[in-house]
This record gives C-alpha cells, sequence and structure tokens, in this order.
C-alpha cells in the first residue's frame, strides 16, 4: 500500500521505518527536510497542501503539532494547526482513493480533573480552548470520512529522557495534592499506530495509554529517592487529574512493551539520558 504521513515528527518516523519494513510505499508531508532515504519527502506548507503529482494514496497518517516558533498565541495556533489544516487537506486527499485515516489527537478533550476514570466509552467534554479545537479537529475530520477515519488520542508522551522528571526532582519540596498522570511510551504509541493498519474493523476512536495511571507525587518522589534529594511533602488528598484506561486497545490484542514506566526511568538514569 502507499501510505502518506502528514506530519514527519519524531512518531511519524518511527511508524513509517516499521511500515516500510513491511513492503509498504511511504511518503511524508512536513515544513522541514528530512533524510529518511526510504521515504519520498515534500516539503509544503500544509495549508496549500499539494498531492496531484504523487502516486494514489491508500492509508494517511495524520500526526500534526504546532509550531513552537510561531508567532500566534497558543491557541491560534492550536486552530491554524489542528482545525485550519483540516479542509485544505481533505481538499488535497479528494482524487486519491483512501481506505484508513489515522488522526492522532489527545486525552486533552477529557476535561475531567477529579481524580475520575476515564476510558473509550467516556464522552469527551473539554475544559479548555486547546481541548475543545481538538475536539472540533476530530469531529471534522469524521464528517469527511465518516467510514475512513480513526481518532487516537494519546495520554502523556514520554521516552529516552527524563530531564523534566529530574528537574521536578530537584525543584519540588511540596506537592498540593494527589494528582493522577496518564502516559504512554513513545514506542508503545508508533507500535499501535502501525498494528492499526491491521485491524480489519477499527472503532471510530482509541484512547492509547500503558493502563498504569500513577499519582505524579508518587513518580517525583521515586526520582528523589532514586538521585539522593530530599523527599517532598504531600499537602493534601484532594485529587485531581484523572485515570485513564484504554480498553478498546486492548481489545486490539495489542501488546505493550513498557507498562511500567519505572523500568524505562531507571534506565534512562543508569545511562544518564537527561
Amino acid at each position: 500500500m502507499h501510505i502518506l504521513f502528514i506530519g514527519y515528527g519524531k512518531t511519524s518516523q518511527r511508524v513509517a521505518k516499521q511500515l516500510f519494513q513491511q513492503d509498504h510505499q511511504i511518503t511524508t508531508v512536513s515544513r522541514s527536510a528530512k533524510d529518511d532515504d526510504f521515504a519520498q519527502h515534500l516539503i509544503q506548507d500544509i495549508q496549500q497542501l499539494d498531492l496531484a503529482q504523487i502516486q494514489p494514496v491508500d492509508v494517511v497518517y495524520v500526526l500534526l503539532a504546532p509550531s513552537r516558533n510561531s508567532p500566534l498565541s497558543a491557541i491560534e495556533n492550536y486552530q491554524q494547526t489542528y482545525v485550519d489544516s483540516v479542509q485544505p487537506i481533505v481538499r488535497a486527499l479528494k482524487d486519491h482513493p483512501l481506505k484508513r485515516i489515522i488522526v492522532v489527537s489527545s486525552t486533552r478533550v477529557y476535561g475531567e480533573n477529579r481524580g475520575e476514570r476515564i476510558d473509550d466509552e467516556s464522552t469527551p467534554i473539554p475544559s479548555d480552548q486547546q481541548g475543545q479545537l481538538l475536539l472540533e479537529m476530530e469531529q471534522r475530520w469524521q464528517q469527511a470520512y465518516a467510514s475512513q477515519c480513526v481518532i487516537v488520542r494519546p495520554t502523556g508522551i514520554y521516552g529516552a529522557s527524563v530531564a523534566r522528571m529530574v528537574k521536578l526532582a530537584e525543584t519540588t519540596h511540596s506537592y498540593p495534592n494527589i494528582h493522577w498522570s496518564n502516559r504512554i511510551h513513545i514506542d508503545d504509541l508508533a507500535d499501535f499506530l502501525a498494528h492499526l493498519l491491521h485491524v480489519e474493523h477499527p472503532e471510530k476512536s482509541y484512547i492509547c495509554t500503558n493502563n498504569q495511571p500513577l499519582p505524579l507525587h508518587e513518580i517525583i518522589l521515586w526520582f528523589q529517592q532514586q538521585l539522593n534529594l530530599s523527599h517532598l511533602v504531600l499537602e493534601s488528598s484532594n485529587q485531581t487529574g484523572k485515570q485513564i484506561f484504554a480498553e478498546r486497545m486492548l481489545a486490539t490484542e495489542f501488546k505493550w512493551v513498557h507498562q511500567n514506566c519505572y523500568l524505562d526511568y531507571q534506565k534512562n538514569l543508569n545511562l544518564k539520558i537527561y
């Protein structure tokens, strides 16, 4: 199959490499040049996307991210990246025989913040403008490709660096409450996105997480213990955040490699990757 990646960052690159190794033809679109020699790379502005000169596309992955160097406000950046991009991409794809389009969104569309349980059957109710714009993007894609569109909502993505967690461990002396956090390793996210290509009858949407919600203060405390730092004090037992579970992901028989984040954190600390 001919597979097109719109947005070609770290996650897309992992997925594309896997699918190339499965003998698929890969084309990518991004704002900057890429050097993977197994793919055809197009440097284009998404708002002016032109796909008339490439071979017919069977499957599309959409993995966009706001530009870090944009002069726009955070809200305007989200609007331009996620919502305003749908129509020009749909227009550019109108003559291609798409079998499936996989769009990466975020669990930010779930606005709960009192420790609630969230799963694939939960109704998205955003609590901020970014979440609302992500949900609007999802709805536009689903309207454009009612039978082909699959939405994937990852939780927080982590990978090779623990720099942020080490910084939190060094600077956090107290924590206000029990804040539930959720995560997916970037390699598991990429593996699941590749896995979805082979799911015969996919659902309309999938949460993507490791099914191990953890209080954030416990993770920071673990880092403090490993680094021999002073331990934080938990100020109250009030709960914030949400506990997110990926039941549909599990039902696809996907196999996680990184369900225990502490093993990954320990490996990175041992290798001093921070």
